[in-house]
């Protein structure tokens, strides 16, 4: 079952990592994936939530690197090393024909960091800034941002998708569960409502 699997996910990566390449996406997936790029977003981000919840935005914002820290620490440091699944770029069998276009590192590929991060965050935030007026929006915006960042994480050669897809679903749940925790501090201590 498990080569049935690894097969299903090394032609899924190809398909990605080659059949998508193009010139285009060749310059804009690794700075997509790059943490710099998104330092503008995060400063929109934290600009607006403590616009909109002034003294409270201490319990928000305290939310959001609580998930990250959560969402980061999991990944990185208990679910790859527990797996050690090399990385696509590091793969001895597959290595040589992968479409590189960062510095592979030697970390693992399962679960990726990347996904199971910004997924984390967006499912967070969907909670924290969607409202029956503007969620389909809200929704949109958040999960485009995060299913960039992982698409580029497979178009570059450092993960598979299922790395990326059960990431993701880590991370929206690690989100989700920080987001209704929010809702609730806000409730109780401060009389707000998300």
């Amino acid at each position: 079952m498990f080569e049935f699997l690894h097969h299903i996910d090394t032609q899924l990566f190809f398909q990605v990592n080659h059949c998508m390449s193009n010139d285009f996406f060749d310059a804009i997936m690794p700075a997509a994936r790059t943490k710099t790029t998104w330092i503008p977003l995060y400063a929109v981000i934290s600009f607006l939530i403590i616009k909109k919840y002034k003294f409270q935005a201490i319990y928000v914002l305290g939310f959001a690197l609580l998930t990250l820290l959560i969402a980061d620490q999991l990944s990185a440091h208990i679910i790859k090393p527990l797996v050690q699944r090399p990385r696509p770029c590091n793969d001895a069998e597959i290595g040589a024909m992968v479409h590189n276009l960062i510095d592979c590192g030697s970390g693992y590929s399962f679960v990726s960091s990347h996904a199971t991060n910004h997924f984390g965050l967006a499912s967070y935030f969907i909670l924290v800034f969607s409202r029956p007026s503007n969620r389909f929006y809200v929704v949109l915006g958040f999960v485009f941002w995060a299913c960039l960042i992982s698409f580029a994480q497979v178009y570059v050669g450092v993960h598979y998708p299922f790395d990326v897809v059960v990431g993701g679903i880590l991370g929206a749940l690690i989100g989700y569960g920080f987001g209704w925790a929010n809702r609730y501090t806000l409730c109780t201590r401060c009389g707000k409502t998300l």
